[in-house]
């Protein structure tokens, strides 16, 4: 979600634009038109306020579909004139308008709350327009996404189809992942304060240790009671974000949908919203694609992430296959591949090829256990924790402390807005409040396809604490590729709507979703989990008092201990996909 601040040079980006014949023939043969523009056109809202707008459309007489894209990072940001003039040249409007509030939009931005209104007025304005031929898609990544579902629950007419990318999850979980609150809520709602696009001067990593969390703001030189402070005064799914949902209204969804993200994003959010709108009955729910590949925050033209190359099938051209799926969806041609190959296009990591499929999660998924195993002695990467199939027996706990004022680092970058990158874990594993399970080497390889979990028989001396977790590929030279995590505040354990604490020294089980993925671990590879309390500043600290977490400040060492006996058998579930 983070914003590019560099500005347009508009004057060279225009001649180049108006260069050449009125209209010619692309490589591909379709008609490829010379671009007219509109800057700044003001488009009604139903409360009288105007949202600025630019428009490129085909040089041409006749009527187009148009594709809308709303965003509040500024609509005059060189990438969004690229994708305007790609599409107008192939026979679109595009309609490139800020949100409310923002650059300049009238109105008062305020987050996820006018985005369903106001998506619907533009698409139905776009719809009357003299150059629209009345069918509109819209399109946009991140909160653009969030736009898009927002508007189409309106259920405007004339909306046709959605190209949705790189969506973050529903508005809760994406501030609250598993009850722990994500910090690089701090860097977007600095980015988002005021009209314009905001840079913070000093030292984010200062900020993010402030307490309490709630103050953060003041701690960056900023007051945000509209942001930061009101997420944090709402830790449990209140009204406040039940208010502010898209996904329990799903159903209302009519337009068709091409869902594109990354695994190494957010992966659950789209595949929630695919299988959302089929369980929930939407008329979408048949007429949805999703791509799905190894990539970062929307991001799709590299091969690479990390230091881990995915080989020459990895990128896709996103226009080109926006392109392609407008063409069928508001034009009525080259159809023939758009459902034929599948739903789902999944990119399998690890083998590095492309694959399609019916469903989600795989009907074929063996969902199988990797139980934690150690002499009670788990703690770095060369301890004795080890993961096999086998059941544990009478084996002794593992142990260690937790102290909130000394937090296991996180190996990203909290100011990527939670997208997850490919790293490696060996650093962060030498750390003593850090349990480290590996597998044997694989003696035949492992694919794992589906949503990952782990299952979690633990005590905490607090009355409430963090469990975090990752899944790790560890190669054979040793280099560990961490693949997901997740991340339970212990109050959250049974409800995000009702938190209750712990009794302290008791057992409780735990569930810790690490999101989704698909690997393929191959022969000789390692699988392996970490357990820790903390992943911090991708996610704010558990202080262990029982106390919120967000508006208090006082700490305390927690005393953890890892159960993985016959009685308590903490394992991973991960769903395997027989070979």
């Amino acid at each position: 979600m983070k914003a590019n601040s560099k500005s347009l040079i508009f004057l060279v980006w225009l001649v180049m634009l108006n260069a050449g014949d009125a209209q010619k023939t692309d490589q591909s043969g379709a008609v490829s038109y010379k671009v007219k523009w509109e800057y700044n056109v003001p488009i009604p809202m139903r409360d009288g306020v105007k949202l600025s707008a630019n428009i490129s459309r085909p040089e041409a007489e006749g009527r187009f579909p148009v594709i809308v894209d709303r965003t509040p990072y500024g609509k005059n940001r060189k990438p969004f004139f690229d994708n305007a003039a790609y599409f107008a040249q192939h026979g679109y409007v595009y309609v490139m308008q800020d949100c409310r509030g923002r650059y300049d939009s009238e109105g008062v931005f305020k987050p996820w709350i006018n985005e369903g209104q106001d998506g619907y007025d533009t698409i139905e304005w776009a719809a009357r327009q003299p150059w629209s031929n009345g069918k509109v898609g819209t399109t946009g990544g991140s909160y653009g996404a969030w736009d898009q579902m927002f508007a189409a629950e309106e259920q405007p007419e004339h909306l046709k189809t959605m190209i949705v990318i790189s969506p973050p999850p529903d508005t809760y979980p994406a501030a609250y992942q598993g009850g722990a609150f994500g910090l690089q809520a701090l860097d977007w709602a600095i980015i988002v304060d005021g009209r314009t696009f905001q840079e913070y001067p000093g030292n984010l990593a200062e900020a993010y240790r402030h307490l309490p969390v709630s103050s953060m703001d003041e701690a960056a030189g900023r007051s945000m009671p509209e942001t930061l402070r009101a997420w944090t005064q709402h830790e449990a799914y209140d009204d406040y974000w039940k208010q502010r949902s898209y996904l329990k209204n799903l159903s209302r969804i009519k337009a068709t949908v091409l869902h594109i993200d990354g695994w190494y994003d957010a992966p659950d959010a789209t595949l929630d919203n695919y299988n959302g709108m089929i369980a929930q009955g939407a008329q979408a729910g048949g007429r949805q694609k999703v791509i799905l590949g190894p990539w970062l925050h929307s991001t799709f033209s590299s091969s690479k992430v990390g230091d881990i190359d995915f080989g020459p099938d990895a990128p896709i051209d996103l226009n080109a296959t926006s392109l392609g799926w407008y063409d069928c969806q508001l034009k009525g041609v080259n159809c023939d591949q758009t459902y034929t190959d599948g739903p789902i296009k999944l990119f399998v990591m690890g083998e590095n090829h492309w694959r399609s499929e019916k469903e989600w999660p795989l009907k074929r998924t063996h969902l199988t256990p990797f139980y934690f195993h150690s002499n009670g002695h788990a703690n770095t990467r060369t301890g004795d924790g080890n993961l096999s199939k086998e059941l544990p027996a009478n084996e002794p706990a593992d142990n260690f402390a937790y102290d909130p004022k000394d937090p296991v680092p996180s190996t990203d970058d909290p100011a990527a807005m939670g997208a997850r990158s490919v790293l490696d874990e060996r650093q962060m594993e030498l750390r003593n409040d850090v349990l480290v399970f590996t597998s044997a080497p694989l003696e035949e390889p492992v694919e794992v396809t589906g949503p990952i979990r782990i299952k979690l028989w633990a005590a905490s001396s607090a009355k409430d604490t963090d469990w975090a977790a990752k899944i790790i590929d560890v190669h054979p030279d040793g280099e560990a590729q961490r693949l997901q995590d997740g991340i339970l505040r212990a109050r959250t354990r049974e409800s995000v709507e009702h938190p209750s604490l712990l009794t302290p020294a008791k057992i409780y089980e735990y569930t810790i979703d690490l999101l989704d993925i698909s690997n393929f671990f191959q022969k000789g590879h390692r699988i392996q989990v970490v357990v820790t309390s903390s992943n911090f500043p991708d996610f704010d600290r558990n202080l262990n008092t029982g106390n919120s977490n967000e508006n208090t400040a006082e700490t305390q060492v927690a005393k953890q201990t890892i159960y993985h006996d016959a009685a308590h058998p903490s394992h991973i579930l991960l769903p395997v996909i027989p070979r």
